[in-house]
């Protein structure tokens, strides 16, 4: 995983030049940043999903420079591209991303076959590759973000199909539908939707998995996605029922909470594809509380076409680390542990059955949720319960404060409170609530640098890494 030198290329020029060029923030004129990746390319990725590759390591390549100067050329080239499309986009349809985790990863190469991961009892290093490398930069996290989620999908969750053959369907201001077909097999599915009054435009959207316990502001929409319906949740023999399981097949590993983040995915499409722009896809949050908050949790790391995402009271198997979680368990702690919750519910693939009762073996942990978010909006709601781990949820989730503090970011909060009932949204964690929503969904400036915990816990109790500032 190599990339260009720091003196070769010339960071600051081209998003100088950049911005010069694209001072627009809307339509085709609008495009993103992307770059270096990983195979040390920059992308230029338009708001249509058309891409320009530039190569500024290895050898050059048809259509490819070495040159940061031939970048620029090429950016004045694709300006004017993009102003002629400018004509003809109303009749035009481009390519899209719907899983764009997946497609801006594709370069990488994920986690190795024959990777091993020596048991250890410490939370694992998210900033070290699966070849024993550093990640130094954000140009390498791309890769270490692939390897990352094929560890959640390969040890625990399971395998997260791509896009189907064929998603199609429709958005109004009361329902969006769904149908899918993949190798001669179809399912159809809705969510209801409740728009904001006076809505006026695309509008921000929360997507509740199972119903919501926070309360939606005024000029939210509201997106009920039925996560029952796509992958059941009744007990541990739910596994192979749903329509995720009609589409792929009852044997397939997929545990129920991966199931739902492929079934969001779907309905992120439909809103994408959407030429009435009801809703907008660049401000989209996703919230559930307790089993449907661990849903939550999966759904906004596994797709970033998410800009929030709001975990309440999950506990294990969402904000708490497995390792943490034992370790209370251990010190006589009324604590859910991966041992238990396996036995419980269909969440997770039966591929983690395994691992379980060794949590120590794993090559991840859940701080790790925050290395598949970063640097989109994330704001942690716990409880001071015993079942759901106060001290492991409020360990995990600092440790996954430090991979935003490695990106410079402070677009994750941590807010756990005691005195109240399970999935009873307080008063008194309102204001994180209204700030995180105010910046990422509705356009604001609101701090959002929250930690707080009645627990006495620091992140160095569980981790034997250091924090690297990434360039």
């Amino acid at each position: 995983m190599t990339g260009p030198s720091k003196g070769y290329v010339l960071e600051n020029i081209l998003k100088t030049t950049f911005n010069s060029l694209y001072p627009s923030a809307e339509g085709l004129h609008r495009a993103i940043f992307v770059g270096p990746g990983c195979n040390g390319s920059w992308n230029l990725d338009t708001s249509y999903g058309l891409n320009i590759y530039i190569r500024t390591a290895g050898e050059p390549t048809s259509g490819t420079t070495n040159s940061p100067a031939s970048f620029i050329f090429q950016l004045v080239i694709m300006k004017y591209i993009l102003s002629s499309l400018l004509l003809v986009a109303p009749v035009l349809a481009f390519p899209t991303s719907s899983d764009s985790l997946l497609e801006r990863q594709a370069t990488c190469p994920g986690l190795p076959s024959g990777f091993s991961f020596a048991s250890d009892g410490k939370l694992p290093d998210p900033f070290t590759t699966a070849a024993g490398s550093k990640v130094t930069t954000k140009a390498d996290w791309a890769c270490r973000k692939k390897e990352i989620s094929d560890m959640f999908q390969k040890y625990e969750l399971g395998t997260l199909p791509g896009k189907p053959e064929s998603v199609t369907g429709s958005v109004s201001t009361s329902s969006i539908s769904v149908s899918v077909k993949n190798a001669g097999k179809s399912i159809s599915f809705s969510a209801s939707v409740k728009m904001p009054s006076g809505a006026s435009g695309a509008v921000p959207a929360i997507i509740t998995i199972g119903g919501s316990s926070i309360p939606i502001p005024a000029g939210v929409a509201t997106i009920n996605f039925n996560n029952d319906q796509m992958a059941a949740q009744q007990n541990k023999g739910s596994h192979g029922t749903g329509m995720f399981f009609d589409l792929y097949g009852k044997d397939h590993n997929a545990g129920a909470l991966i199931a739902w983040a492929w079934g969001v995915s779907r309905i992120l499409d439909i809103i994408e594809a959407d030429t009435t722009n009801k809703i907008d896809i660049k401000r989209i949050g996703v919230t559930g509380c307790s089993r449907n908050g661990k849903g939550a949790f999966i759904v906004g790391a596994f797709d970033d076409r998410i800009a929030l995402t709001i975990p309440q009271e999950s506990g294990s198997g969402g904000a708490a680390c497995w390792r943490i979680s034992d370790s209370e368990h251990n010190a006589g702690k009324n604590i859910q542990t991966a041992g238990e919750i396996i036995g419980e519910n269909a969440w997770f693939s039966p591929l983690f059955d395994q691992w379980a009762t060794k949590t120590s073996s794993l090559p991840h942990d859940h701080h790790m949720l925050a290395a598949m978010t970063v640097p989109r909006g994330l704001l942690v709601i716990e409880n001071n319960i015993d079942w759901l781990g106060p001290v492991s949820t409020t360990g995990c989730m600092r440790a996954g404060l430090e991979i935003y503090k490695a990106f410079g970011s402070d677009a994750m909060g941590f807010s756990e409170t005691p005195g109240h009932n399970h999935c009873q949204f307080p008063s008194s964690q309102q204001p994180e609530l209204t700030a995180f929503i105010n910046k990422f969904l509705k356009g604001g400036n609101d701090a959002t640098s929250v930690d707080k915990s009645d627990q006495n816990v620091k992140a160095s109790n569980y981790i034997s890494w250091t924090t690297p500032t990434l360039t």
